[in-house]
């Protein structure tokens, strides 16, 4: 009886001291909470609200931020041309019209070409090496130069994970059908694809399907089969390739504008990053859960599902590299970035051929 007394006076002192240490702690971020100015600002962004994944993450981000401050701090999310178009996020920051954006660097490369790293190379990063990348081997630090030129504090924000290659209205059989297509793919890949004869346009992803069916455009790629499905690419072509090796591993960024920035108290800056943090793994699981989904409803719905020819990804990757280096040779922050990538990349594909390909064939095979 005695020590059913004593357990149970235990277990209510640990309770209570528990709760008093919580409410110490919320008190602590209360007070701190009332403390700091109230801030509104303005995220634009290059995505339609149809797709959940990536604006759902904007969303998600800028709630995190008001609940993290105690909505002290709260930013309002636009979609792509309800303040500016999709593809002039940028420049909204750089220019400070608005205090920060959500958009994917490589839609910028005409700025600097460096650029291109903060999103995806082609024959590149998968999404668990882009992270690695961006938080431990020198990425964040080295696109930071690049944005510093513009005004503009960067973060990783979201993961698209390992892309598709594209909805084309023909089938593909070998490289030389590639010539003379018309195709949405921005970024370097877009260069690569031009080399091999296609005619390369860069157009906001809710603007794919109109393009598409208007014949615009006859081929197109996006993301993968979740967002391609919402924005109904399926239903005006009926070709599916893969891999999307312009984009293994894609990267979006939240993008501030610097002066912005510097006016954040401290503690809203560590919010605003935490946040970001936040979308970045949030968003890479939301894809990697759906579009497992929605690949099966696409193939039941008539979809023709086809790897890319062994020429065209041969063919791809010798122009790609060839692209590196000539950029190399005229832009010096391209260069030494590329060389310290190079590096990472030889060390992370050596070890992941050991720790995760290795599992994933006998996977496979099983």
């Amino acid at each position: 009886m005695k020590r059913r007394q004593f357990l149970t006076n235990a277990t209510i002192t640990a309770v209570t001291s528990a709760t008093l240490v919580s409410c110490q702690s919320q008190n602590k971020t209360t007070v701190v909470a009332n403390s700091l100015p109230e801030v509104r600002w303005r995220m634009v962004t290059s995505w339609p609200k149809s797709l959940d994944t990536i604006y759902g993450a904007v969303e998600s981000l800028c709630s995190r931020v008001k609940e993290l401050s105690g909505g002290k701090f709260q930013i309002t999310p636009y979609a792509a041309g309800e303040i500016v178009p999709g593809l002039e996020v940028f420049d909204a920051v750089q220019n400070g019209t608005v205090e920060c954006g959500h958009s994917a660097g490589y839609y910028y490369i005409g700025k600097n070409s460096a650029l291109a790293f903060a999103t995806s190379l082609p024959f590149g990063l998968l999404p668990a090496q882009q992270n690695a990348w961006w938080y431990y081997g020198g990425g964040l630090e080295a696109m930071r130069k690049v944005y510093a030129d513009f005004n503009i504090i960067n973060f990783p924000a979201g993961s698209t994970g390992a892309q598709m290659g594209g909805w084309f209205k023909r089938e593909i059989k070998s490289a030389s059908d590639l010539r003379g297509l018309k195709m949405r793919i921005p970024g370097l890949g877009g260069e690569v694809m031009a080399a091999l004869g296609v005619t390369v346009q860069n157009i906001p992803g809710g603007e794919l399907f109109l393009a598409l069916d208007r014949g615009a455009i006859d081929a197109a790629e996006w993301v993968g089969p979740y967002d391609d499905e919402k924005l109904g690419l399926n239903k005006v072509a009926q070709y599916y390739y893969y891999p999307g090796w312009w984009e293994p591993g894609a990267t979006l960024e939240l993008f501030v504008n610097k002066r912005a920035w510097e006016k954040l108290p401290k503690e809203y800056q560590s919010m605003l990053e935490v946040a970001a943090k936040e979308a970045n793994m949030s968003m890479l699981a939301h894809y990697d859960f759906v579009n497992q989904q929605a690949l099966r409803r696409l193939l039941a719905g008539g979809t023709k599902l086809n790897p890319f020819p062994d020429d065209i990804l041969k063919q791809a990757e010798k122009i790609a590299f060839e692209i590196y280096e000539k950029i190399s040779a005229q832009n010096p922050m391209f260069k030494e970035i590329y060389q310290s990538w190079q590096e990472f990349r030889k060390g992370i594909i050596q070890w992941n051929s050991i720790n995760e390909l290795s599992f994933a064939n006998f996977v496979h095979r099983a």
